[in-house]
C-alpha cells in the first residue's frame, strides 16, 4: 500500500511538472521592431532570457502596421500558443477582441489594463525612474537648462516627461526644462533623423542634457546629443554604451522582467491574472550605472539619487503620475 501511495505521488509530481513545461509562448513587438534598441529589444531580451534559462523556444512576431495586430494575435492564439505577450499599449484593442475567443490561453499586454479573465496586464511608474534621472540631469546641466524629446504625443509619454521635470525641477528652482514631441501617430516612434533634428533645436535653446522616451526615435536624439558635445539620457533598455561617455545614464523600465515572468509563470503553472504596477518599490524602474558612465555620476550625484529613490519608496517624496491627473504641477 505504501509502495503504491508513493508510485501515484511520484507519477502526480512528474505530470504536474509535464504539465506545468508543456507551453508554447509566444511575443508580438510593437511597431518599431525587436532590435529598436529600447522598448522592444527590452521585451526580447526577457524572452531570450527565459529561452536561456529553460530550453523552451518562443514564438515571436513583428508587425509592420496596425492592421496587422487583430491578425497576428488571433493566428498565434488559434495555433495553439500560450502564453502569448504583447508588448505595447496599442495591443489593447485587439486583445479585447480575441482574448474573449480563447478563454483557456494566458495573455500579457505590457503598458496598458485590458480588464479581462485571461489577461494579465503589466504597468510602470515611469514617473519614478524618470524623477532620478531628472535629478541627475539637473546636477549635471551646465547651463541649468535640460530637455525632454517624447516619441508619440500620448498620456503615457507625459508620465516620462512629467517625472524627469520634477526631478529636474528638485535640483533648483532656476532649472529650466524643455520638451517637445515628435509625432502623434505611431511613426513617431521610428523617426530617428527628427528626433535628432529636435535634439539640435533644443541644445541651440541651451540645453545640454536631453532625455529621450521615443523608442526607435531616441537613436537620432542620443547622436545628436552626443554629436553636440552634451549628454544624452536613454530609456527602458540600458543605452549607456549607445554612445559610451556621453550618455548621463539610462531609466530603466524592466519590460524584459515583465516578459520573463510572464512566460516563466506560466511555465511554473503560477500565472497570475490582473494588473501589476511596477515601480522603483518593485523594482520595476530605475536608473542605469555601468563603465560607459561611472565617470559622469558624482559622489554626490550618486548620493542624491539614492536619498531621492527611498524618499519616494517611502512616499517622503510623491512623484506626480500624469495618467491619474493630466496637470503636470512642475
Amino acid at each position: 500500500m505504501k509502495k503504491t501511495l508513493l508510485g501515484l505521488l511520484a507519477f502526480s509530481m512528474m505530470s504536474a511538472t509535464a504539465l506545468a513545461a508543456d507551453i508554447k509562448p509566444a511575443i508580438i513587438y510593437d511597431l518599431g521592431g525587436k532590435f529598436d534598441k529600447s522598448f522592444n529589444e527590452a521585451a526580447f531580451n526577457g524572452a531570450e532570457k527565459f529561452k536561456t534559462e529553460s530550453g523552451i523556444e518562443y514564438r515571436e512576431f513583428e508587425i509592420a502596421n496596425d492592421a496587422q495586430r487583430e491578425q497576428a494575435l488571433r493566428r498565434f492564439a488559434g495555433d495553439g500558443n500560450n502564453p502569448i505577450v504583447m508588448a505595447g499599449f496599442s495591443w489593447a484593442a485587439a486583445l479585447e477582441k480575441v482574448a474573449p475567443e480563447y478563454k483557456d490561453t494566458k495573455f500579457a499586454i505590457i503598458d496598458m489594463v485590458v480588464d479581462l479573465p485571461n489577461v494579465k496586464s503589466v504597468v510602470f511608474k515611469e514617473q519614478e525612474g524618470s524623477y532620478l534621472v531628472g535629478l541627475l540631469a539637473g546636477m549635471a546641466s551646465k547651463t541649468k537648462t535640460v530637455s525632454f524629446v517624447g516619441g508619440m504625443d500620448i498620456p503615457l509619454i507625459h508620465k516620462f516627461s512629467c517625472g524627469y521635470i520634477g526631478g529636474a525641477k528638485s535640483t533648483g528652482a532656476d532649472v529650466k526644462v524643455l520638451e517637445a514631441f515628435t509625432g502623434t501617430t505611431p511613426d513617431a516612434w521610428n523617426d530617428p533623423v527628427k528626433g535628432g533634428e529636435i535634439a539640435k533645436s533644443q541644445i541651440d535653446q541651451g540645453s545640454d542634457v536631453v532625455y529621450h522616451a521615443a523608442g526607435g526615435t531616441g537613436v537620432g536624439v542620443l547622436q545628436a546629443a552626443a554629436d553636440a558635445g552634451k549628454l544624452g539620457i536613454g530609456v527602458d533598455s540600458n543605452q549607456n554604451a549607445m554612445q559610451p561617455g556621453k550618455v548621463l545614464t539610462s531609466m530603466l523600465k524592466r519590460v524584459d522582467v515583465a516578459v520573463y515572468d510572464a512566460f516563466k509563470s506560466a511555465k511554473d503553472d503560477t500565472y497570475a491574472f490582473g494588473i501589476s504596477n511596477l515601480g522603483l518599490k518593485e523594482d520595476g524602474v530605475g536608473y542605469a550605472l555601468d563603465d560607459n558612465n561611472k565617470a559622469l555620476i558624482t559622489p554626490e550625484m550618486a548620493a542624491a539619487v539614492d536619498k531621492a529613490k527611498a524618499d519616494i519608496i517611502a512616499g517622503t517624496i510623491q512623484v506626480h503620475d500624469y495618467m491619474s491627473d493630466e496637470a503636470c504641477p512642475y
